[in-house]
């Protein structure tokens, strides 16, 4: 694996100290926000809650160890966020249908519900915080995201000796 200095011999430090600058300030700004979204679904769902929430949308029904590896975190971690789900209905308890002894956790009617709420809520900000970009910048900016996310968590997951953390 390359070396931190390996790394930055090819590219100019100044913009990679600009980098992290504004990936800081990013992350200052998403916390303060918390990019909840606006009106009054404003900041009503936490992070930890979204991203199991979305989850379990996108890709239905799914035990507990499933999930936790899906968001490269840790089965109790998972076993602590979506407690409080349960208790409000957001998400059910179900036996498997092909083994009666395991549990899968699934999106409730109300939470089907509550997460189209705090998606609307939280695109309407997207388009706010980009109303005076183009379709294109959208997509780009989506784009280059979405890849230094998938990156950030591959170096993340080779650093962690034991695998995906909470």
């Amino acid at each position: 694996m390359p070396t931190s200095s390996d790394m930055t011999t090819h590219t100019d430090p100044a913009l990679l100290d600009a980098l992290q600058h504004q990936v800081a300030v990013f992350a200052r700004r998403a916390e303060q926000s918390r990019l909840g979204g606006v009106g009054q679904a404003r900041n009503s769902m936490d992070r930890a809650a979204y991203l199991l929430l979305n989850r379990l949308d996108q890709e239905g029904p799914m035990g507990v160890k499933a999930l936790a590896a899906g968001m490269g975190i840790d089965s109790s971690t998972v076993t602590r966020q979506v407690a409080p789900l349960v208790d409000s209905g957001l998400v059910s308890r179900a036996t498997h249908p092909e083994d009666g002894r395991a549990v899968v956790l699934e999106l409730s009617e109300r939470g089907h519900a509550r997460l189209d709420e705090v998606r609307a809520s939280r695109r309407a900000l997207m388009a706010l915080v980009t109303e005076k970009w183009t379709d294109e910048e959208r997509e780009a900016f989506t784009t280059l995201l979405t890849r230094f996310n998938v990156s950030l968590s591959d170096i993340t997951a080779s650093l962690t000796p034991t695998g995906p953390t909470s």
